[in-house]
């Protein structure tokens, strides 16, 4: 081939490239999930690179998911869905799921598989998956500690939340009953095994807000995953219950003086939705394969302390991308860590979750 032919043949093929990107629709993606340090985990893990390599795709954040099934519900019900993408709670999920509100997921079709070829169904880890939730991270909420607010003795433990004589001061505790009535009824005395059993029953629930109500005239409450960790830097609270990956980041990356308590962890997880009835449901698919691909879920390990569902992830989690510690020991699954964990049942808040919120709201109110 002459040079001429050469620079045609270049000429077209830049053309043919310019022409394809320009076919290309700029598409705006609304994604909803839970603001500060986890929405900008997601932000640097998922949607800057996703952008990158998609220029005709905007990644618009919406710190929403607090409300998401509320909001889920009254778009659906208004025939006008505006969201594309959310980050949801397994229980509220399912609940979504069985409202059909949100879409089916086909895990294996629609998925990565592991860089092996293990189908994602196999690879995300056991229990995790939701007949349309994807899940991203296996998280905690924890309770934190203002050091400062006590002389000697250090609370370090569920039951100190409960204990005004020896640890008093304000309490932040988020205003939602799960979590809440969990940690009552294990500060009562109830075994980590036994709360969803004891707390199925008339007189469970009455145990733990009778537990709840001897503090509840020293409770701040919060709603959004923020002010928990601002609360107790204040100096506003002495307890503040918390992500464990909100707290990390304000402890390591802020400098708060803080400590976490991690008896009595809640462990579960938390993952993506697909409403039903979006404008964008093709894009939003193409980004779920490469949000949910092993590397980027190690990589949001990267920026904050919560651990990747998949299995062929866990690998590749390394140091913090801007301090350089270990991210292993920051973990709620660490050994160190893992030594009372509560293992939030989402069967039963899907069962029980209205009701419990109802009256969670309403005592909340007295």
């Amino acid at each position: 081939m002459t040079k001429k032919l050469k620079l045609i043949a270049l000429s077209s093929a830049a053309s043919m490239i310019a022409l394809s990107a320009a076919a290309q629709d700029p598409v705006s993606l609304t994604v909803v999930s839970w603001g500060g340090a986890y929405t900008e985990s997601q932000q640097r893990a998922y949607h800057e690179p996703y952008m990158a390599a998609n220029p005709h795709v905007t990644i618009i954040n919406d710190d929403g998911s607090a409300n998401a099934l509320a909001g889920l519900r009254a778009q659906s019900q208004a025939g006008n869905v505006t969201w594309d993408l959310v980050d949801m709670l397994p229980s509220d999920a399912q609940l979504a799921c069985d409202e059909g509100i949100i879409l089916e997921i086909d895990h294996d079709a629609m998925l990565a598989p592991a860089p092996d070829g293990t189908p994602a169904s196999e690879d995300f880890l056991p229990g995790s998956l939701g007949d349309c939730f994807i899940p991203q991270i296996v998280y905690s909420t924890i309770l934190a500690v203002r050091p400062g607010a006590f002389e000697g003795e250090q609370p370090d433990s569920i039951a100190d939340l409960f204990d005004l004589e020896n640890f008093p001061g304000k309490r932040a505790l988020q205003d939602r009953p799960g979590t809440n009535l969990e940690w009552a009824l294990y500060a009562d005395g109830v075994a980590p095994e036994d709360i969803y059993d004891v707390l199925a029953t008339p007189e469970g629930v009455d145990r733990a807000f009778a537990k709840l109500d001897t503090i509840k005239d020293e409770i701040i409450f919060w709603t959004e995953g923020a002010q928990a960790p601002q609360l107790l830097a204040d100096g506003e609270v002495a307890f503040a219950t918390g992500y464990n990956g909100r707290m990390f980041n304000a402890i390591e990356v802020e400098g708060m003086d803080a400590a976490i308590v991690w008896d009595g962890q809640i462990v579960e997880w938390d993952g993506w939705v697909v409403p039903a009835g979006g404008p964008n449901v093709d894009a939003v698919m193409d980004y779920l394969r490469f949000a949910t691909d092993t590397q980027r879920l190690a990589d949001q390990a990267k920026f904050i302390s919560y651990g990747p569902a998949r299995a062929s992830s866990a690998a590749l989690v390394g140091q913090h991308a801007d301090l350089g510690i270990d991210m292993a020991p920051h973990m709620p699954t660490a050994p160190a860590n893992y030594y009372s964990p509560i293992v939030l049942d989402n069967d039963f808040w899907a069962d029980y979750g209205d009701e419990l919120r109802e009256r969670f709201a309403n005592w909340m109110l007295q």
